[in-house]
């Protein structure tokens, strides 16, 4: 890994009134991470990247050929060398660099099935050696959430497991893998999202446990990575009454400060999950509000969201600079908040490792992941029916399946949950079925298809979701491959020999 400065950031300086407002403005924008559509930056993103704005936050929409991203991410150093380019980018179902068609690399619960720490370090460092490809510094990841909620709407598997120990010494692995790469690691959401039942995108969720219960449950996985090293921590935008009391921990400075600062040491940046979901914006009155409240709490870096505009960026460093003013925003805090996120970025300035794997990796860490229960023998020539199934907002709308791994041209059926069986056992004929689906437990309808086919034809299923106790009478074998990315999907068609 390239060498890191370590010398502390200057502030931005500040003689009279006309200056102060300036300053307060810098100071404002340096904790700020914004994000524009498209595949080039507007001007306005640029031009406030010159004004000291943290950095930009890149999506799919952002996201084109390798050469075009390059491009994209040279031209946000060129108005600011050491700006931070940031992404989600978790490999799995949460992929941004993959988004046409998904990601090579299988997700945290096939690398904590596996339970390798050291093939999970190098899959994370094959997935930063791409972010380095790319330009861009800063992976929101690993999630390092402890999913003990089979239903988590939002987690599920990105979520390396349900046992603490288990995640904790993979989380750690992620980031080592990551941050040799030269790009900084962002876990998260603290102080756990995984015991949820909501996703904070739509609503405020509630975990009402004791704070005895986090510590042994939800929080070891953070312990693991800030004795790793992580530069950075996101702050989850869940309630947790005995910690938080009504508020998200996100504006909690007991969670912030007391938890992850004193009790746990953590020393990096405090990022906030975007404050343009309903579990931050709605609880503070608008996403300005909020990012006052996140300061004021501890947080240090700011994630605006992804419906971004320059009007939008100024009105937040606007109330930033009032709230400085009224009393509600000590100065010294928003100092402390520019200053760790300066520190972050002149870290991670420069990647130092390029990506040197090949393909074969994340197939090779899917393939190892995936479980088979019962018989695959008699599979020739299949109908393969994929069962429509939703994703999160996290997730967004990323191809999954077995249709491009298959060999040949085999017939593949796309299905509703409460599609006919005995059409589909129609369609089929004296071949057998294989089944493919996401979370198929949750809904009666899928689960009432998967059983119905079951009980009268030959049927293997493929369970690509978050896998569940759940399985149907019936049913010759049930393959579970702990997630639905390109590489889980090739690994699956391997596995039932079609690929």
């Amino acid at each position: 890994m390239a060498a890191r400065g370590t010398q502390e950031p200057e502030l931005p300086h500040r003689k009279d009134t006309m200056a102060i407002d300036q300053g307060l403005r810098r100071l404002a924008l340096g904790t700020l991470l914004a994000a524009f559509p498209g595949e080039d930056a507007p001007s306005w993103a640029l031009d406030l990247l010159g004004d000291g704005l943290a950095g930009h936050t890149l999506f799919g929409t952002n996201v084109g050929s390798p050469a075009r991203l390059a491009t994209l991410t040279a031209a946000l150093r060129a108005a600011r060398p050491d700006a931070l380019i940031a992404i989600d980018e978790e490999g799995g179902d949460v992929t941004r660099l993959g988004h046409r068609t998904g990601s090579p690399y299988p997700g945290n619960a096939a690398l904590g099935v596996v339970d390798d720490p050291l093939l999970t370090t190098e899959v994370y460092a094959a997935v930063g050696g791409d972010l380095a490809d790319a330009g861009i510094n800063l992976d929101l990841a690993p999630t390092v959430d402890v999913n003990t909620a089979d239903d988590n709407p939002i987690i599920g598997t990105r979520s390396f497991g349900a046992s603490p120990r288990l995640v904790a010494r993979h989380a750690a692995a992620a980031v080592r893998g990551l941050q040799s790469a030269g790009v900084a690691a962002c876990a998260k959401h603290f102080p756990g999202h995984g015991a949820t039942l909501a996703d904070s995108h739509l609503e405020l969720p509630t975990v009402d446990a004791p704070l005895a219960v986090l510590r042994e449950r939800d929080l070891p996985p953070f312990a693991a990575v800030i004795e790793a090293g992580v530069q950075a921590i996101m702050t989850a935008h869940i309630r947790v009454p005995e910690l938080t009391g009504d508020d998200p921990a996100t504006f909690s400075p007991a969670a912030l400060n007391e938890l992850a600062r004193r009790e746990y040491g953590f020393g990096g940046a405090l990022v906030t999950d975007a404050l343009e979901m309903q579990g931050a914006a709605l609880a503070a009155g608008g996403i300005a509000p909020a990012a006052v409240r996140a300061l004021a709490a501890g947080a240090d870096l700011l994630c605006v969201g992804a419906r971004v505009d320059r009007e939008l960026i100024e009105a937040i460093a606007g109330e930033i600079a009032v709230a400085v003013g009224d009393g509600r925003l000590p100065l010294p805090r928003l100092e402390e908040a520019f200053s760790r996120t300066a520190k972050m970025a002149t870290w991670s300035a420069t990647p130092g490792r390029r990506s040197d794997h090949d393909e074969a990796l994340g197939v090779s860490a899917a393939r190892r992941a995936v479980r088979v229960e019962g018989s695959l023998a008699g599979l020739q020539a299949p109908l393969v029916v994929q069962v429509v199934a939703g994703y999160s907002i996290a997730e967004g709308r990323v191809p999954w399946g077995l249709r491009p791994h298959l060999n040949g041209t085999p017939q593949v059926e796309v299905v509703a949950a409460d599609a006919s069986a005995a059409e589909l056992i129609g369609r089929a004929g004296d071949r057998p079925i294989v089944l493919v689906g996401r979370h198929l437990h949750r809904s009666p309808a899928s689960r009432a298809l998967v059983e119905g086919l079951t009980a009268a034809h030959p049927v293997v299923v493929v369970e690509m979701g978050w896998p569940s106790s759940w399985r149907p009478s019936g049913a010759r074998a049930f393959v579970t491959t702990h997630g639905a990315s390109l590489a889980n999907g090739r690994a699956a068609a391997q596995a039932l020999g079609l690929g």
